[in-house]
């Protein structure tokens, strides 16, 4: 019986490894260790019309610390100035207006008003509430004017009195109810302020 030899077969040769990881590791730090100079170099070099980082009065230590600063201490803040504050303005006292003046003042707000009670009295819905709204507002003009002290309290409560009666006519030729009456009460609180500065 005779010995079998082993049959021999050749086996394929790996194929020599690449360095191709090794280089593409090298690669990526590379470009990390630039990109973290560059971010280094952005937030530390002073740029065009930005003061230098190193220089500003609140870090300790620094350059433009005072000579008499020691290390480790810090700048104490520069105390703030209070902001001005605004005097009180009293206004002037209010100027005591003429008889004349004050009559100059209301009398065409006056004279318009019995030509507007006139109007109310010729036309009807909303249109004679539009000319009551008109006379309101120059009612409101006559209640701001200032009068002369002589005449203060007569001068306001006829006032007061005239501005209830085209409330009073406003109501009604919203109503589209017969203003005759209330035109006449108007009238008649009107021609009283006449009276009182003398028109």
């Amino acid at each position: 019986m005779s010995d079998e030899q082993p049959e021999l077969r050749w086996a394929p040769i790996p194929p020599k490894p690449t360095n191709r990881r090794r280089v593409w590791l090298i690669v990526g730090l590379s470009v990390a260790a630039v990109a973290i100079v560059g971010i280094l170099l952005f937030m530390f070099l002073p740029r065009d019309g930005e003061p230098n980082p190193t220089a500003s009065p609140s870090s300790s230590g620094s350059p433009s610390a005072s000579p008499t600063s020691t290390p480790g201490t810090t700048t104490p803040p520069a105390p703030v100035p209070p902001e001005p504050t605004t005097p009180m303005v009293t206004p002037p006292p209010a100027i005591d207006p003429s008889i004349e003046v004050f009559r100059g003042q209301v009398g065409p707000w006056l004279d318009d008003a019995m030509t507007g009670l006139g109007f109310v009295s010729s036309s009807s819905g909303q249109e004679a509430v539009s000319i009551v709204d008109s006379l309101q507002q120059d009612a409101q003009r006559i209640s701001d004017a200032q009068p002369p002290s002589s005449i203060d309290s007569q001068w306001r409560e006829g006032v007061a009195a005239y501005a209830q009666t085209l409330a009073d006519l406003r109501s009604t030729v919203e109503a589209n109810g017969d203003s005759a009456g209330g035109v006449e009460s108007a009238r008649n609180a009107a021609q009283n302020l006449k009276s009182i500065i003398g028109l």
